[in-house]
C-alpha cells in the first residue's frame, strides 16, 4: 500500500470507549455518511490517538470473504475483499482503501479497537449490554441465544449499551462497559454512555426464567468463544486470555436462562 496517503479534504473524530480516531476523506458523501451513522460518537473537541486516511474505490465481489490481519515490519495489515488497511501503531497512522460503505470502516473500527484494547487489558466482545441502576450488565451468549431479544426487551429505565459489540475498559479493581454504534439486528446505534460493569451473563433461552453461578472455568470459555481478535499474534492472543480470565475473577458471570418476555428483567438490578 506504500506511504500513509496526504491529508484528505474532509476529516471527522469518532470517539469510542473513549478513543478518538480520525478519519480523513476526499468524498463530502462519504463523510455525510459517516456522521449520521456515528452522529453519537463524534468529538471534534477530542486529540485523536489514531489518524485513519480512507481512500474510496469502486465496489467489487469479496465483501463477505474472511478478514485477515497479521502484523508484518511494524504496521498492522488488514484485509478483506472490500478492505485494505495499513496501521503503523506507534505513530496511530493508517491507510484505507475500501468500498464506499458504512460496513468496510466499522470493520477497520472494531478491528484497530480489538488491537487497542488488547495491549490496555480491554476487549471487544459480541455481546449486548446495557445500564440499569448506574450498572452496566453483559449478555453474551451463541447466536440464537437471546442477545437481540434481550435488548429488545430491555425497560424503560435500562440505557441500551449496544445488541452487537461491547466494548470494555479496565477501570482499576474492575471494568467499565462503554457504548458502540456497532448496531446489530435491532438496528439501533447504542448510547454513548460509560458505566462499572457489575454482570456478565451467559444467556440461554428456556421455560423458565433463572439465574445459575458459572464456575470460572467455563465462564472463561463461554466469555474467549465471544471475543472479537482476529490478529494472527501469539503474544496478543496471549494477552486477551489473559484479561478474560481477569475479567471472570473480577465481575460475576451467571447463567441466564429465561423466557422471551420483559419479565426477565426483574432478575437483573
Amino acid at each position: 500500500m506504500g506511504e500513509v496517503a496526504s491529508v484528505a479534504a474532509h476529516t471527522l473524530v469518532i470517539e469510542i470507549g473513549g478513543v478518538p480516531v480520525q478519519v480523513r476523506t476526499d468524498s463530502a458523501d462519504f463523510l455525510r455518511m459517516l456522521e449520521g451513522r456515528y452522529s453519537g460518537f463524534l468529538r471534534a473537541d477530542a486529540q485523536p490517538v489514531c489518524e485513519l486516511d480512507v481512500e474510496l474505490v469502486p465496489p467489487g465481489p469479496g465483501s463477505d470473504d474472511d478478514v485477515s490481519v497479521r502484523f508484518d515490519h511494524g504496521h498492522w495489515l488488514i484485509e478483506r475483499g472490500d478492505l485494505r488497511a495499513e496501521w503503523d501503531p506507534v505513530s496511530g497512522r493508517a491507510s484505507i482503501r475500501q468500498f464506499a460503505n458504512p460496513y468496510s470502516i466499522d470493520t477497520a473500527l472494531r478491528i484497530i479497537h480489538s488491537l487497542i484494547l488488547a495491549r490496555q487489558g480491554g476487549l471487544l466482545v459480541h455481546a449486548a449490554s446495557a445500564v440499569r441502576n448506574g450498572k452496566a450488565f453483559l449478555f453474551a451468549g451463541v447466536s440464537g441465544a437471546g442477545k437481540t431479544t434481550i435488548s429488545r426487551l430491555a425497560p424503560p429505565d435500562a440505557t441500551l449499551l449496544t445488541d452487537e459489540i461491547s466494548y470494555l475498559r479496565r477501570n482499576g479493581h474492575g471494568y467499565v462497559a462503554h457504548g458502540t454504534p456497532f448496531a446489530g439486528e435491532l438496528a439501533k446505534v447504542g448510547e454513548n454512555v460509560q458505566a462499572p460493569l457489575a454482570a456478565l451473563f451467559l444467556l440461554h433461552q428456556a421455560p423458565e426464567n433463572k439465574i445459575q453461578p458459572v464456575s470460572e472455568g467455563e465462564a472463561v470459555r463461554a466469555l474467549m468463544e465471544s471475543i472479537l481478535f482476529f490478529a494472527h499474534d501469539s503474544q496478543l492472543v496471549n494477552k486477551v486470555f489473559e484479561s478474560a480470565c481477569d475479567l471472570v475473577r473480577r465481575v460475576p458471570v451467571f447463567r441466564l436462562s429465561f423466557v422471551p418476555d420483559h419479565r426477565v428483567w426483574e432478575l437483573i438490578a
